[in-house]
C-alpha cells in the first residue's frame, strides 16, 4: 500500500480504501432469480421500415443498497429492453429524451452512417425525439446501445442507459446454425449485462469513485442485468451467454467457480470461426463475448471474476486488476431440455488482410489525451479513405491500462505486446485491451454502410472505453473521405458546421 507524506490521516484513509482488494468469493447470497431484459416491441411501416421507440426516462431500483436508488433507463427504471433485427432490414429508433439532462444514443458495434452513429454530435436534448435510420449491414452479434455525451458518457451509463441491439443473420440464411447454436431468447439464449456499482450513504449511486484510481470507479457490488446477487434457473443442456462488460472502468475475468470449460463462440462483431474451448474470458469496458455452457441434471456453478492471469498484461492493483467476485449461479433443474451439438463452424475468420493495408496510424493513450490531444468537437484527427485498409498500432502512455473502441467497423486484431492474440480476441473486434508495455496491432477496412451513396461529412469517434478517460479527452475523431484524400497523420482540420446536431 503507497502512503502519501502529505495529507494527513485524510490521505492515509483514502489510499488504504482505494488499495483495498475487492473479494465476494462466498459472500454473495444468490437469493434473487436473473431479471432478463425484455425484447422491444417494433413494428413494419408501409415502406418496410422495422420501428423501435425508446425513452430515456427518471426512477427508482432496488439495486441492493438497502432503499430505493434514483436511476434511469429505456422504457423502465432502469436499464433497457433488447432491440433484435436481421441482417438486411430497414431500421428506425425513435428515442425520446425524457430525463432532464441532453444526452445521445450510440450503437457501440454498429456499421452505419455517422450521422446516425450517436456519437457527442448528435445531441437529444430533453423533451425532444431522435429518429436515426439504417440499413443493418453486418453479420449476427450481440452489440449494445448506451449514451455518448461528451463529459457526461460515464454518469449517463452508470444511472443505467444502457441495453443489448441483438443482430440476426438474413432470414432464410445459415440457418443450421443457427438452429444449432441455443437461440431462445430468455431460455437457453440470455443476455448478461454486468455492471459494477458503489452506493453512498442514502442509497444514491456513487458517480466520482475515488480521484487516486487511475481507471475510474469501481465498485463493490456487481450486478447482472440490474440485479444483485442473482441465479439463474438454466432448463437446457447447452446454454448461451451474450456477456457485456457495461462497467465504466472494471476488467472481468470470467471464469467458473468449478473452472469448468466452456465454448466460446462469439466476440464483440459475431461469431467465432468455430467453438473454442476455454476456462476463462477477459473482458473489458464495452467488450461482448459469447459463450456456451454445458451443465448436467441437478448442479450448480457460479460465474465468477478471478485476477487477471499473467499472460494478458500487466497487473494494477489500483486499477481492481487483483480483485476477486461472485458474479451468478447457475442452477441446472432436475430435468433439462436436450440440446444439438455445436456445430464445428460456425462463420468466416475475419478477413481483412494486412498486406492490403495503405497506411499505418499510430495511437499512444493516456488518461486524458490520444496522441497527446484531447478531444476536441471541433477538430478531425484522421481521414480515411472508403474501402481501405489500415493498420492502427495502440498503445498506452502511462502505467494505466486502457482499451480503444472505434466507431462504425469491426477489426482484427493481429498481435498484443508482438504475441499472437488471445483465443478471445481472434474474432470480429470493436473494442479492445491496451495494456502498459503491450503494443496492439490492428486490422481495419473502412468498408461504406449498406445504401450510402459517399463518404458522410460526420465524424466517427474513437477513443478509450475506460469511460473516465473518455470523458477526460482520450478520444480523437476520424472522418471516412473518397479514395485519394486519406491523410498520413492528424491534420486538426475543423469539423463542419452541419455535422454538430441537436434534437
Amino acid at each position: 500500500m503507497v502512503v502519501l507524506a502529505v495529507g494527513g490521516f485524510g490521505v492515509f484513509i483514502a489510499v488504504a480504501l482505494v488499495t483495498a482488494k475487492v473479494d465476494t468469493i462466498g459472500e454473495v447470497a444468490f437469493d434473487r432469480p436473473l431479471a432478463v431484459p425484455p425484447l422491444a416491441p417494433s413494428r413494419v411501416d408501409a415502406n418496410g421500415t422495422r420501428v423501435f421507440a425508446l425513452r430515456m426516462q427518471q426512477g427508482e431500483s432496488d439495486l441492493g443498497a438497502g432503499r430505493p436508488t434514483p436511476t434511469w433507463g429505456f422504457d423502465g427504471d432502469y436499464l433497457g429492453p433488447t432491440l433484435r433485427a436481421a441482417r438486411g432490414e430497414k431500421v428506425r429508433v425513435e428515442v425520446t429524451n425524457g430525463v432532464s439532462e441532453a444526452s445521445t444514443v450510440h450503437w457501440h458495434g454498429m456499421h452505419l452512417p455517422p450521422a446516425m452513429d450517436g456519437g457527442p454530435h448528435q445531441s437529444i436534448e430533453p423533451g425532444t425525439t431522435w429518429k436515426p435510420h439504417w440499413t443493418i449491414d453486418q453479420p449476427a452479434a450481440t452489440l449494445w446501445y448506451h449514451p455518448h455525451p461528451h463529459g457526461q458518457t460515464a454518469a449517463h451509463v452508470r444511472r443505467g442507459l444502457v441495453g443489448m441491439f441483438l443482430l440476426d443473420d438474413a432470414v432464410g440464411t445459415d440457418a443450421p446454425v443457427s438452429q444449432a447454436l441455443p437461440h431462445e431468447y430468455g431460455v437457453d439464449d440470455v443476455p448478461l449485462i454486468v455492471q459494477d456499482v458503489r452506493f453512498e450513504d442514502d442509497g444514491t449511486l456513487d458517480e466520482n469513485g475515488s480521484f487516486l484510481s487511475p481507471v475510474g470507479l469501481l465498485g463493490d457490488t456487481t450486478l447482472v442485468n440490474g440485479t444483485p446477487g442473482p441465479y439463474d434457473e438454466v432448463t437446457a443442456e447447452h446454454t448461451r451467454y451474450r456477456i457485456l462488460n457495461a462497467s465504466s472502468a472494471r476488467t472481468y475475468t470470467f471464469t467458473f467457480s468449478d473452472r469448468r470449460e466452456f465454448a466460446l463462440v462469439g466476440t464483440d462483431g459475431g461469431l467465432v470461426e468455430k467453438p473454442v474451448a476455454l476456462r476463462e474470458v477477459v473482458l473489458t469496458p464495452g467488450e461482448r463475448a459469447e459463450i456456451v455452457v454445458t451443465m448436467t441434471p441437478g448442479e450448480r456453478t457460479v460465474l465468477r471474476s478471478a485476477p487477471l492471469p499473467d499472460d494478458r498484461g500487466s497487473g494494477n492493483r489500483l486499477a481492481g486488476d487483483d480483485d476477486e467476485l461472485d458474479i451468478l449461479e447457475l442452477r441446472a433443474s432436475d430435468t433439462l431440455t436436450s440440446s444439438a451439438p455445436l456445430p464445428r463452424r460456425l462463420a468466416a475468420a475475419p478477413d481483412v488482410d494486412p498486406d492490403d493495408a495503405v497506411r499505418t496510424r499510430r495511437f499512444t493513450i493516456s488518461a486524458s489525451e490520444v496522441n497527446g490531444r484531447k478531444m476536441d468537437m471541433n477538430r478531425i484527427d484522421a481521414r480515411v479513405e472508403a474501402g481501405s485498409t489500415e493498420i492502427w498500432e495502440l498503445s498506452a502512455r502511462d502505467g494505466s491500462p486502457h482499451n480503444f473502441h472505434v466507431h462504425d467497423v469491426q477489426f482484427r486484431v493481429l498481435d498484443v505486446g508482438r504475441r499472437d492474440p488471445a483465443p478471445d480476441q481472434r474474432g470480429w473486434k470493436d473494442t479492445v485491451n491496451v495494456r502498459p508495455g503491450e503494443p496492439v496491432r490492428i486490422a481495419i477496412r473502412f468498408d461504406l454502410p449498406s445504401g450510402a451513396d459517399g463518404p458522410g461529412d460526420s465524424p466517427y469517434m474513437f477513443h478509450c472505453h475506460l469511460l473516465r478517460h473518455e470523458d477526460s479527452g482520450a478520444m480523437g475523431q476520424f472522418l471516412v473521405v473518397p479514395p485519394g484524400q486519406g491523410s498520413d497523420s492528424a491534420e486538426g482540420d475543423p469539423v463542419a458546421p452541419s455535422t454538430t446536431r441537436r434534437h
